[in-house]
């Protein structure tokens, strides 16, 4: 893969600063070890470092059309390029190359702004055209690929894949951005289009932004959604062979690659199909990897061992014990703000001991926000017949009250949990599927927040972000409509975030088949029936998966790529919890209400309350903090006074 970075100035010609350009790519470079490549004219600046793929000696970025009026940096692969070169051909367009970095000029020659439509992968680019004195970015419509960008007060536009590229920039204010703070403590991450810091934004998943010399910069512009549009009736032999030709074709044409390829294999239903896909495509044994854990109720490693010997693949595992934790602090560096998914220490580890071996790594993400795996959902549903048998005036005092009143019990079994389904009931559709993902809920945001904060935010909450998907959603279903709102929300500010950042760390390539476009839109027109049913996740899949999987592997309970946090943190990470909770970057910060960090801690180390995940966001958030503080040039601003 690769890193892209420039600088654009909207309404003046100035020389750019080659050092500057230059660090902010360097900076990026592990994210494209193999060559680094810089143009510059007045006015603009392009950096590339690059992660050679395909077309290994002829890539080299930025890359130019044949009169060098337009130049483009590209991060990701565009599958189709071959096709896209034939049809760009047939209209006069030659080619130097045979790779598919140059198939986005031509494209854009021909195209313009809709260029992007031609497209099926993953991308962020950044074109400069010199006749029309513009620039555009694009990044892919998943957002399995991430574009970074900052409107200074100079007129100057910065970009970049990584946060830390921008933050090369003297002039661009670092002070941090209260509504991201808000929503970093809702749900563990940052939502697009906010980061940490008020000035930088991110381009949405499925999204461009065209800037022109002389004009103010305009708003991000959509060019693809979810289509979530009744397809065909189809019977369920018919959609399960239709589902595996579609996965089947996505993973080959994945497999398309001049270096070493394998894929991650966790022994969950996803990695194991598209492992199961490739060992049907390939004339050699596939190269697979997996994580293990000490801690049994986490370690799926044994049904990725099946899987491997079904298939016969070339199978590595790596176990991760409790002192990885100390992988934190590197971490941070990594995401460049504030993360809280805890799996993040083992997909870090996974693509590690993946890049030992190979270059390019095929992964599963994707499958559950498409195929209805998370269980979450099955209780949305639930929750929802009950929605439509009373009205929300009837609902909200009756389910309010017993939210209220009826205990949390972390401890007991799960049928006893009635708490947090009492307080769904009360709410609306958005807002209890809202208080479902949420991290750290309402009633705990508005105890830790202290009162600058709370002012800062004024009628700002979190939940404003998944209301304004769901008022751009298609579907009048539940289902669909919560899968709607991960595929905007949770699968790219989360999971494709995590990925990206810790497969970049080691120069590694992660492809996603199960995010193929257009197998999304067909997932998408499949009947909720087809992808939940009779409470099983993924129904369609798994039957159509059953002669190439084991059975106990396909109806096995989901396990999760996920860590035994709450232990870590009553043991391998008791003492360091306890220094960052009292850390004076918390208390300097002005944000928090000390005695409410204090009291969290101690009804966690005392077993009566799980807030391992409020603690775990806390640690993350105190470590960027201390890293920021402790940067030259790149103080954080104090939020409260």
């Amino acid at each position: 893969m690769c890193a892209i970075a420039g600088i654009f100035d909207l309404y003046h010609q100035p020389d750019i600063d080659p050092g500057l350009l230059q660090r902010m790519t360097d900076l990026q470079r592990h994210r494209g070890p193999d060559q680094g490549g810089t143009h510059r004219e007045p006015g603009v600046g392009l950096g590339h470092r690059r992660l050679a793929i395909i077309d290994l000696a002829g890539g080299q970025q930025p890359l130019f059309n044949e009169d060098h009026s337009v130049a483009v940096v590209y991060n990701g692969e565009i599958y189709n390029f071959p096709a896209l070169m034939r049809e760009l051909r047939q209209f006069g367009h030659s080619f130097r190359t045979h790779c598919d970095t140059e198939v986005i000029v031509h494209a854009w020659e021909q195209w313009g702004p809709r260029c992007v439509e031609h497209f099926r992968g993953m991308f962020a680019f950044a074109l400069w055209d010199r006749r029309q004195r513009s620039l555009f970015l694009a990044r892919d419509r998943l957002g399995i690929k991430p574009l970074h960008y900052a409107m200074l007060d100079s007129g100057q536009l910065i970009f970049a894949s990584e946060i830390k590229a921008l933050l090369a920039h003297d002039t661009l204010r670092r002070d941090l951005d209260p509504l991201a703070i808000e929503d970093y403590f809702a749900y563990g991450y940052i939502p697009e289009p906010r980061t940490i810091f008020r000035q930088i934004r991110k381009l949405e998943p499925g999204h461009t932004l065209l800037l022109r010399h002389g004009s103010a910069p305009g708003p991000q512009q959509r060019y693809w959604d979810v289509p979530l549009t009744a397809a065909t009736a189809i019977s369920d032999a018919q959609a399960a062979d239709e589902l595996l030709a579609r996965l089947e074709e996505a993973v080959r044409i994945r497999m398309v690659a001049e270096v070493p390829l394998g894929a991650f294999l966790s022994g969950g239903v996803d990695s194991s199909a598209v492992v199961a896909m490739m060992a049907r495509q390939s004339a050699t044994p596939v190269n697979t990897c997996s994580i293990a854990f000490d801690d049994a109720d986490y370690d799926e490693s044994a049904y990725a061992a099946m899987v491997a010997e079904r298939y016969a693949t070339h199978h590595h595992s790596q176990r991760v014990a409790q002192h990885d934790a100390g992988l934190i602090d590197h971490l941070t560096t990594l995401y460049d703000e504030p993360f809280a998914d805890s799996s993040a220490l083992p997909t870090y580890r996974v693509c590690e001991l993946a890049r030992q071996r190979v270059t390019v790594a095929l992964s599963g993400d994707g499958g559950d926000e498409n195929l209805a795996g998370y269980r979450r959902y099955r209780g949305h549903v639930h929750e929802e017949r009950w929605r439509a048998l009373l009205p929300l005036g009837l609902r909200k005092p009756v389910f309010g009250a017993l939210g209220r009143l009826y205990p949390k019990a972390d401890w007991a079994p799960r049928p006893l949990r009635a708490k947090s389904t009492f307080q769904a009931l009360a709410r609306d559709s958005v807002a209890a599927y809202f208080h479902g993902v949420s991290i750290m809920k309402d009633d705990m945001r508005e105890r830790l927040f202290s009162p600058a904060l709370k002012r800062a935010l004024g009628q700002y909450h979190a939940l404003d972000t998944l209301r304004r998907h769901a008022a751009n959603c298609p579907a009048d279903d539940p289902l669909s409509q919560v899968q709607y709102l991960d595929l905007k929300t949770y699968l790219p500010g989360d999971i494709l975030t995590k990925v990206d950042r810790a497969s970049m760390a080691h120069g590694l390539e992660v492809r996603v088949p199960l995010l193929d476009h257009p197998l999304v839109e067909w997932l998408a027109g499949l009947p909720p029936d087809l992808k939940l049913r009779g409470g099983v996740g993924k129904y369609l899949f798994k039957q159509a998966l059953a002669p190439y999987l084991p059975e106990q592997l396909l109806h096995r309970k989901k396990m999760g790529f996920s860590v035994p946090l709450a232990d870590w943190l009553r043991g391998p990470l008791k003492a360091r919890l306890q220094r960052s909770l009292s850390s004076p970057c918390l208390a300097d910060s002005g944000m928090f209400n000390l005695d409410y960090l204090q009291q969290l801690m101690q009804q966690h180390q005392s077993g009566r309350r799980d807030h391992s995940a409020p603690l775990w966001s806390l640690l993350m958030f105190e470590s960027f903090l201390r890293q920021m503080q402790a940067t030259p040039g790149q103080r954080v601003q104090r939020q409260a006074a």
